[in-house]
């Protein structure tokens, strides 16, 4: 089943509302559900969950508050008491007190028997994710761009997040080397677990030469070359990111297999010679426009029987995602030209280009990426 074109409103039935949606909007029926065990324990299933969206935002302002202080770090060398936590990080033991309790009720860290406080195992998870502190502490952008949501949805403020990542606009738009590696290093280390996620499911085998479009400073190219030994590397993107690049390749030992090509897709043409391209977290960045034109562009660019590999979050399409049709939808948007688009849109997308054999592949972590790949016919 396609999902609907983007704006598009699906048939109501004339009956009007599902019979269970009419059973919520009833307070006699949420009267009963609560003297009937069945229903008691659904009824608070439902009411924790609307109470974590009301609280959402609260939530994510503590793991901030944990990040900005530097607590879960701090954790990682043992266990310590509120007070030292507290000395540490400039606020008074009271204060320190409920933002640890917070953090044990968000499963971030607990209190051991001996009375200080020790990292849990999610507390420690987040700390192995790469880049991810980074891009909480970048959140404060999208914080103060969604203050007023209504008047951000109406169009009617202009959002940070767009001049945070200008090459969305093309190559002038992004001319400025240290606004450029600021960008280029938060997009570089969270690109591990997108590579990860890529390398399971996209077959590079018997490719002689994988192009990157958009690539950055290389760090999908270096897993790849890490991961496979046989092709060639080439990185296409603005030449402010290029210096990073040959710093990644280098230190990868990669300089060798590796060929930098500085340049904007959406001004000037693919270069041609690569049997394989990848759009790593590109497609979500653009509009509609300009991804259909980059599409026809990467198509001209292959030879038949050519490889596309698309991997970047993806929306839900017909079943919403959390993830994506929520966190990823809103953040695009605010960037000033992207959106999430579902794997069967990207689909159409790709046969409107003229590409075949469309596979679109399941993913282990959604919330990282989706895959979808396509061969040129």
């Amino acid at each position: 089943m396609t999902d609907l074109p983007l704006g598009a409103e699906p048939q109501v039935r004339s009956s009007g509302l599902g019979w269970l949606t009419r059973l919520a909007l009833s307070p006699r029926f949420h009267g009963i559900s609560r003297r009937i065990p069945g229903l008691r324990s659904i009824s608070r299933h439902e009411g924790q969950a609307l109470f974590d969206l009301l609280s959402g935002f609260v939530q994510s302002q503590a793991l901030m508050a944990l990040v900005e202080m530097d607590v879960l770090t701090a954790l990682r060398k043992g266990p310590q008491r509120t007070a030292a936590l507290a000395h540490a990080a400039g606020v008074t033991p009271d204060r320190m007190a409920i933002l640890m309790q917070a953090a044990a009720a968000l499963k971030l860290v607990r209190r051991g028997r001996d009375g200080g406080w020790h990292l849990a195992p999610r507390g420690a998870a987040f700390l192995t994710v790469p880049g991810l502190a980074a891009m909480v502490r970048h959140h404060r952008v999208l914080y103060r761009d969604l203050a007023d949501p209504a008047a951000f949805l109406r169009g009617e403020t202009t959002p940070e997040l767009a001049g945070f990542w200008p090459y969305v606009f093309g190559a002038g738009a992004a001319a400025d080397p240290e606004t450029a590696a600021t960008y280029s290093a938060l997009m570089a280390d969270s690109q591990g677990l997108v590579a990860t996620d890529t390398l399971a499911v996209a077959d590079f085998s018997g490719v002689r030469n994988l192009m990157d479009v958009g690539g950055g400073t290389g760090a999908f190219l270096t897993a790849v070359g890490r991961a496979v030994p046989g092709p060639h590397l080439t990185l296409f993107d603005l030449p402010a990111v290029v210096p990073g690049a040959k710093a990644r390749f280098a230190e990868a030992g990669l300089t060798a297999r590796t060929r930098i090509i500085a340049g904007s897709f959406r001004d000037d043409p693919l270069p041609v010679g690569a049997d394989a391209i990848s759009l790593i977290r590109v497609l979500y960045d653009h509009a509609d426009s300009t991804v259909a034109a980059l599409l026809a562009a990467v198509h001209e660019a292959l030879p038949p029987g050519g490889r596309l590999v698309i991997s970047e979050p993806m929306s839900g399409g017909r079943t919403p995602d959390r993830a994506t049709d929520v966190y990823f939808a809103l953040y695009t948007l605010a960037m000033g030209t992207g959106r999430t688009r579902s794997a069967s849109e990207i689909a159409n997308l790709l046969r409107t280009a003229g590409f075949g054999a469309i596979r679109i592949h399941a993913s282990q972590r959604p919330f990282v990426t989706q895959v979808v790949t396509a061969t040129r016919v």
